[in-house]
């Protein structure tokens, strides 16, 4: 009766599921919370018409760019061969005038031994488990977007239960949701610290390639708007104005 899912994985039912995955838009753990505030009651809505309850949300360490040279614009991205698994990392591929190259995660180690990729984003997590300063050279910490996992439970079940077994659960949930963050910004530093300690340049990102990056979520934000209709503007305007 209980579950827990990457909701922008399912942005194609309903693209408020994928808020928290809009590049460029949130990027921070703090500037993420501030948007998970202004989307977490119509996200929850959205929840509640497929008889779920939302009890708490958690996100992931944040995404960056892992290259084989120095990247200090948009421009310096030019035809340099990406990761794309999604349609969100393959319009960022556009958008960089990059090509897109289509790899599962698993497939990911060998893509970059062999050339057959360049680039891509994604978390510490992902270069550090597949060892990635074996091929790449420089991750750019960007915080592209913190992908935040929900847990919800089964509407039914949930209203099965006394008001004080109710209010348990959202409690738990509440500490869950603080321990989770705190355990997300933790492994974050460790994730960069080894990528670092392994050969990488670890870095933010230059003034040119962070304002080139705000235009590159400029676009996919109105892109993402158009979608998600008034909902969604509701949630960026409230964001915006925290």
């Amino acid at each position: 009766n209980i579950g827990e899912r990457l909701l922008s994985a399912h942005a194609n039912e309903n693209p408020l599921f994928g808020v928290d995955s809009i590049p460029f838009l949130a990027t921070s753990f703090d500037d993420s919370d501030k948007l998970w505030k202004a989307a977490k009651d119509a996200v929850g809505g959205a929840l509640d018409e497929q008889n779920l309850v939302l009890v708490y949300s958690v996100p992931w360490p944040p995404q960056g760019f892992y290259f084989k040279k120095e990247v200090n614009s948009a421009a310096d991205m030019a035809g340099v061969k990406f990761r794309a698994y999604n349609a969100a990392t393959a319009r960022i591929a556009e958008l960089g005038g990059m090509t897109p190259v289509q790899i599962e995660a698993a497939e990911l180690s060998q893509a970059l031994a062999t050339g057959v990729a360049e680039a891509f984003i994604s978390s510490g997590s992902t270069g550090v488990d597949s060892k990635v300063w074996e091929s790449l050279t420089h991750f750019y910490d960007v915080q592209a977007w913190l992908p935040r996992n929900s847990v919800f439970i089964n509407k039914d079940a949930y209203n099965g239960l006394d008001d004080a077994t109710k209010a348990v659960v959202m409690d738990c949930g509440e500490k869950a949701a603080a321990s989770g963050e705190a355990t997300a910004k933790d492994l974050t530093a460790k994730y960069l610290a080894t990528l670092a300690e392994n050969g990488m340049k670890v870095q933010g990102p230059s003034d040119q390639l962070k304002s080139d990056l705000q235009g590159f979520g400029a676009t996919m934000t109105d892109e993402w708007l158009k979608n998600a209709g008034d909902k969604g503007k509701a949630i960026v305007d409230a964001y915006k104005a925290m």
